[in-house]
């Protein structure tokens, strides 16, 4: 992945000597009693009756444990393509504006390139040392930046979750042999491998095709069907060409893009419409937030 760095041939070997001491926070460890360790005592043989009934909803998390013994980082990573990280040189306006467009709290910071991150900043640290104006003189990204693990895509995810936990990190990039970065895990993602997929604010129920964040602000499912959406919108996104070949919202952004858009990408519309990605893989979209040029708000 290029030439060797100074940063990246630490963080390689960071990723290597945690892969070789897996066995220091190996799962089911009774002599650290981190996250990981709890949740297993969570769910040990129930030596009661009353115990069995009191556990008859945790089902679903039974099932989730064995995520963390038989998957490995590799299965759970976010990406290299999809991760939003900033430069170390990046102002505060431009800070703000990441947050602001990826709807992400932490971001990765780099010296040159990912390949040499330095750590990651916390939006609640932006904001508590510079506030959202982007007018503070005395700027200093570095001076905010925590550090991150930096883990080999084949460690087992229960060993990293324990980690996480007895580190107090909720990040970790995913470092390959040469010392480059290959992807992104947080703490939420190996999580919902136990307990499923965790709502956010911008996570919409399955039963529903979008709703209304606020005046002229949608969160929707791609798979919202276009025409519906117009209707609740007051408004036309489709011409009669289009109507022929497109269903779906998001069969619409992916008309204007000429391709399936990455998280955090913006597609514009000529109405001036403006459609947020908000979750995609390679494959296709998913969900979309929706913003109506102002007037045109319903």
């Amino acid at each position: 992945m290029g030439a060797e760095i100074e940063g990246s041939s630490t963080a390689a070997q960071s990723a290597q000597d945690i892969d070789t001491n897996q066995t220091e926070v190996a799962i089911g460890d009774e002599t650290e009693p981190g996250l990981f360790s709890r949740v297993i005592a969570a769910f040990r043989a129930p030596d009661s009756d009353d115990e069995i009934s009191d556990r008859n909803g945790n089902g679903r998390a039974m099932l989730g444990l064995g995520n963390l013994r038989a998957k490995r980082v590799e299965d759970v990573v976010i990406p290299r393509a999809e991760i939003v990280s900033v430069p170390k040189s990046i102002g505060l306006d431009d800070l703000v504006g990441v947050f602001r467009d990826s709807g992400l709290t932490r971001v990765p910071v780099f010296e040159d390139t990912l390949d040499s991150p330095i750590g990651m900043i916390h939006l609640k640290d932006l904001a508590l040392r510079h506030g959202f104006n982007g007018k503070s003189p005395d700027f200093d990204l570095e001076a905010m930046v925590r550090p991150v693990l930096f883990v080999p895509p084949s460690m087992p995810i229960g060993v990293l979750l324990a980690k996480m936990q007895t580190e107090r990190k909720h990040m970790a990039l995913v470092i390959d042999e040469y010392g480059g970065v290959d992807g992104l895990v947080t703490i939420e993602d190996l999580i919902e491998q136990v307990l499923g997929e965790i709502e956010d604010e911008h996570d919409i129920d399955e039963a529903d095709l979008w709703k209304m964040e606020k005046p002229g602000i949608y969160l929707a499912q791609a798979r919202a069907p276009l025409e519906e959406f117009e209707a609740e919108i007051g408004q036309r996104l489709s011409d009669d060409e289009m109507d022929e070949e497109i269903d779906t919202l998001g069969g619409l952004v992916f008309m204007l893009s000429g391709r399936v858009p990455a998280r955090g990408e913006v597609v514009e519309h000529p109405s001036g419409a403006e459609f947020e990605i908000l979750d995609a893989d390679p494959r296709r979209i998913k969900r979309i937030r929706v913003l109506m040029p102002a007037g045109q708000a319903s």
